[in-house]
């Protein structure tokens, strides 16, 4: 069975948002089309809460984008969004959810950052993403959303290790740094995963 995931299309990273994606809400009536195709859909949702380590507001002296050490990992550091609770954490308005059968909340910790759906950045705790596609009997997994080149790319590639068949959807995503998400989708290629368009789904 295939399943459609869909990373984090969420009011502070669309356009006006406080991580604004550029482009970011012109992927949504695709995003709402491509849910028709699927069997299963489910979706993720960045669920910070106030103060989280990854906020450069937490870090005296520091600025969003500015790098750091979080947890011993490297951590680029963003302005305060998606906190638990507000409407920058609240699905897109246009976003259909009918079809969403169920939703994995990421970032919750707030010594360690979660960019993938299925684990935090140091891959300690997971979210229960890949144990719930299995137990459906998933074995591809398509996957769309924002940010190209961070969430969506790192939920990706680990969708490849956790062995499930993986399709990127090129055309149902938009990055914050182009550049980053053509080293991303060579990466993704690499460990074999596959980067398509909607239109050959």
């Amino acid at each position: 069975m295939k399943a459609l995931i869909i990373v984090d299309i969420q009011n502070d990273f669309l356009p006006g948002g406080a991580l604004e994606v550029p482009e970011g809400d012109h992927i949504i009536p695709l995003v709402n089309q491509m849910q028709k195709k699927f069997p299963l859909v489910a979706a993720t949702q960045d669920w910070h809460p106030a103060g989280h380590g990854s906020f450069a507001s937490v870090h005296e002296g520091k600025k969003p984008f500015d790098k750091t050490t979080l947890e011993g990992l490297e951590q680029i550091l963003w302005p305060d969004h998606c906190v638990r609770g507000t409407e920058g954490a609240a699905f897109a308005e246009d976003l259909c959810m009918n079809s969403v059968e169920a939703i994995f909340r990421k970032g919750l910790d707030p010594l360690i950052d979660s960019y993938s759906g299925f684990f935090d950045n140091g891959k300690k705790k997971t979210t229960g993403l890949a144990d719930y596609l299995r137990g459906k009997g998933v074995q591809q997994v398509y996957i769309c959303g924002l940010a190209a080149d961070v969430c969506v790319a790192f939920t990706t590639l680990d969708a490849i290790g956790e062995g499930f068949e993986t399709f990127l959807i090129e055309d149902a995503t938009r990055p914050i740094d182009q550049k980053g998400f053509e080293k991303m989708k060579a990466e993704i290629q690499r460990k074999g995963g596959n980067v398509i368009q909607s239109s050959s789904i």
